[in-house]
């Protein structure tokens, strides 16, 4: 046990420099300014957030819902002033939080529009909260709002490499799978429409490609971490994740996610190479290191008991999430059941069709929604393969009609009563292996209650 408690306070209660984990501070709130500027001048907001009408909330969040029109570029700008804030490491409590409520909330308004790289932020941002990295090389130690500390304990910097850790090894493990390893699916599919790519592009035609992309990516994703970790195989290992980054970037069109994962990994390297950063910056004259007043550091700081709780809760839940879908049957690609929160990064090539259908309560005849009047391209393109968005717009569906009248041709006017069946003809393609019946179209989807459970209701994959 004397060694177990020596590893532990190696990896939590030692002093070490603080100068990786300020580094990581400035490098976030350029990374997070300059992609928020970039998702504005897209009109993205616009698109994502003005455009729609109805939103995919979240199960347990349905409280959440977007500003008025004009107000959601508020949001934006808190976003780019709480970055600048950040960077600068000026009132950086507030400016962290604020960032992590703003961002989180701006997520949870719509579903469809998850990707992996916007779940990292929050959790990133989340950690920030909890550790010093204004304590040095900071406005807040300038202007004594905090004071000065060169060191810090070992954990404030060790949940960052722990969190960036997480991410890769999960990833690999998820391409631990048959279609990946054994069919190189989708890269099989992908690979071909990157013929143009400099130099190697004409090699993306062989299928042998596509397969050495599967492997090679799977065992850099699980081996990574412990590599970067270790002072020996660094240099090369972040060498072999930049390239690999960098062409998963010009590839696919996956947003900033390889340039936030270049730049997170620095935080693996030495003290001496992140103080080059910041006596570089300093020249400069953007900020000064010496200009502050400094805090003795030879004592040990005690971690505050319910902060350990939630770090422990809050890692022992990211262990979970990624693990969960082993709680479902059914095929993970088909169902996506527990695939949302688990790293599950370019592993899925998946189209569907659906046509929705509200019954009139006495003859149970039906009519045919048009699902362009309610949902956006993009909406529909994403809930018609999500078990947990087609049952969230059927919901809706049901309620738009509660209590409606329609009038026939004919003049017959039906009543649609209180709780309209809704009834969906959807089918899905997974790795363009042609198209199949995905759930069962004569379920009433307004009957079923949304939540966690097996959606039973999803008809099963067949070979």
């Amino acid at each position: 046990m004397t060694g177990i408690n020596k590893w532990i306070t190696h990896l939590t209660k030692n002093q070490v420099s603080i100068y990786p984990l300020v580094v990581f501070r400035i490098i976030f709130g350029i990374l997070m300014f300059f992609s928020t500027l970039r998702f504005i001048l897209k009109g993205w907001v616009h698109d994502l957030y003005e455009v729609p009408t109805y939103f995919f909330t979240y199960y347990g969040f349905d409280w959440v819902s977007p500003l008025p029109n004009p107000f959601i570029y508020v949001l934006f700008l808190i976003l780019l002033i709480t970055c600048i804030f950040i960077i600068f490491g000026l009132f950086y409590r507030i400016n962290t939080v604020l960032f992590f409520i703003t961002f989180t909330y701006i997520e949870l308004i719509d579903k469809t529009n998850y990707l992996n790289h916007y779940y990292f932020i929050s959790l990133i941002s989340l950690l920030l909260i909890l550790i010093p990295a204004n304590s040095y090389f900071s406005l807040d130690t300038y202007f004594g709002i905090c004071k000065r500390k060169k060191t810090i304990q070992a954990w404030q910097i060790n949940i960052i490499k722990l969190q960036i850790g997480l991410v890769y090894f999960f990833a690999g493990i998820s391409k631990l799978n048959y279609h990946w390893l054994l069919e190189a699916q989708p890269l099989i599919n992908w690979l071909k429409h990157q013929s143009d790519f400099p130099i190697i592009g004409k090699l993306f035609l062989y299928d042998f490609t596509a397969y050495l992309f599967s492997w090679v990516s799977a065992i850099f994703d699980i081996f990574i971490f412990f590599l970067l970790i270790d002072k020996r195989s660094r240099w090369i290992s972040y060498f072999v994740a930049f390239v690999f980054h960098i062409m998963t970037a010009i590839m696919f069109p996956i947003g900033v996610f390889p340039y936030v994962m270049i730049a997170s990994t620095l935080i693996f390297f030495n003290d001496n190479f992140h103080k080059k950063i910041i006596d570089f910056i300093s020249k400069y004259g953007l900020l000064n290191s010496s200009k502050s007043i400094e805090e003795k550091n030879n004592y040990q700081t005690k971690t505050n008991s319910v902060l350990k709780f939630f770090l422990i809760g809050f890692f022992t839940l990211q262990l979970f999430l990624p693990l969960r879908f082993m709680l479902y049957p059914g095929k993970l690609f088909w169902t996506e059941q527990g695939y949302r929160f688990s790293w599950r990064v370019m592993l899925i090539e998946k189209a569907g069709y659906s046509q929705f259908y509200i019954h009139e309560p006495k003859m149970d005849r039906k009519m045919l929604i048009q699902n362009r009047d309610y949902l956006t391209p993009q909406q529909e393109k994403m809930m018609s393969t999500q078990p947990d968005m087609i049952l969230q717009y059927a919901h809706f569906l049901s309620k738009t009609f509660k209590d409606s009248c329609l009038v026939e041709s004919n003049g017959e006017i039906i009543k649609m009563g209180r709780n309209p069946k809704i009834t969906a003809d959807i089918t899905v393609s997974l790795f363009n292996k042609g198209s199949r019946k995905f759930i069962d179209s004569e379920k009433n989807l307004s009957e079923i209650k949304r939540g966690f459970g097996n959606k039973e209701w999803i008809l099963d994959y067949e070979d």
